[in-house]
């Protein structure tokens, strides 16, 4: 209920009847619930969940507290927020503004007599912030994701190709602990190493390639982010020099992490071993974001950032070095923010490994 406790203090304060909420993620932190078809509708004295039929028996189970609402019989989740704000009188009724499309909206708009608040990034915030109990569950996500990785380390090897390389990392996760639901994971070679968020390919590793593998897993619903680039065979002299600078880039990050310390100051540290050489021009200024439920979560670490790192969050870190049509390399870590420090999740070594 602690988490239910919050969102009702910050409807108090901001005088809203009811929020709507409608982001999965959200959802589940709020009411615990696991599954899909799911929509809240919180009021001061009341709980709704808002689905169908097929879920009816987990959401008892889950969340004894809510009332369940089957949404189709009355139309459309317009149509019954609609019934629900009448019921309870709501004047004012919150909204995830960056969660609903224009069509949802709509049906709100149409249906619901009550003045419609946009919000964002409320329930985040409140997510940013991590209990012993979500730590556990972040810790033990990453530490699936380091064994899954030491066991793809035997897979890599000339004639194999991404796709085939990224589902077997994707099934030793699940075969090491994590939740079947894996979120896409990034794994790319040679030249296409340069591609910051590339897809797995039909492309066979080749002799000399980079491999990067940007990966990660679903524990109890919380999530691991994590990058290693290795190389296939001896590395050549410009691939130890750009690897090493991207080395640098991290632990000079690391370095700066602290909880009071400004995001922006670590995104200084991180520029400086790039920062007088021809690599400047291909780093990417987004070096880290938090992570909980949702693998980009607020806030995010750049030359803009305005936040602090604060105590008990979590988060990647994760500079990289972008060259077009040569490769790129890019390792990332998470994080937990201590009051003195850090706690490294990741336990995978940052130095060059040569398969």
């Amino acid at each position: 209920m602690k988490s239910v406790n919050a969102l009702l203090e910050y409807m108090k304060q901001h005088d809203m009847d009811a929020f709507f909420l409608a982001k999965k993620q959200n959802i589940r932190y709020i009411s615990g619930y696991t599954g899909d078809d799911s929509y809240l509708v919180i009021t001061k004295d009341h709980f709704y969940f808002l689905t169908d039929p097929r879920y009816t028996e987990q959401i008892s189970i889950e969340c004894p507290d809510y009332e369940i609402v089957l949404w189709k019989n009355y139309g459309s989740i317009g149509e019954c927020v609609a019934e629900i704000a009448k019921k309870e009188h709501i004047n004012s009724l919150a909204f995830e503004a960056d969660t609903l499309n224009y069509l949802f909206y709509s049906q709100l708009e149409k249906n619901v007599k009550a003045t419609l608040v946009p919000t964002t990034n409320v329930v985040e915030t409140f997510r940013s912030i991590k209990t012993p109990q979500e730590i556990e569950y972040l810790r033990a996500a990453c530490e699936i994701s380091c064994r899954a990785f030491e066991h793809i380390l035997g897979d890599i090897r000339v004639g194999v190709t991404e796709k085939e390389l990224a589902a077997k990392l994707s099934a030793y996760m699940v075969m090491e602990g994590a939740d079947t639901q894996p979120y896409g994971n990034i794994l790319i070679s040679g030249a296409r190493t340069s591609l910051l968020h590339g897809i797995p390919s039909g492309k066979a590793i080749e002799y000399g390639d980079f491999v990067l593998m940007d990966f990660g897993c679903q524990f109890n619903g919380y999530l691991s982010d994590m990058t290693r680039t290795v190389v296939v065979g001896r590395a050549t002299d410009k691939q130890r020099e750009v690897y090493e600078l991207e080395k640098r880039m991290l632990e000079d990050s690391l370095e700066k992490m602290k909880a009071g310390v400004p995001l922006k100051e670590v995104y200084e540290a991180s520029i400086q071993a790039v920062k007088d050489t021809e690599y400047y021009q291909y780093i990417y200024s987004g070096i880290g974001h938090g992570i909980g439920m949702f693998v980009h979560e607020i806030p995010f670490m750049g030359p803009n950032s305005t936040e602090l790192l604060e105590e008990n969050s979590v988060r990647t870190i994760e500079p990289g070095i972008y060259i077009p049509n040569w490769g790129g390399v890019r390792i990332e870590d998470q994080i937990l923010i201590t009051k003195d420090g850090y706690e490294n999740m990741i336990s995978t070594t940052h130095e060059l490994i040569e398969l």
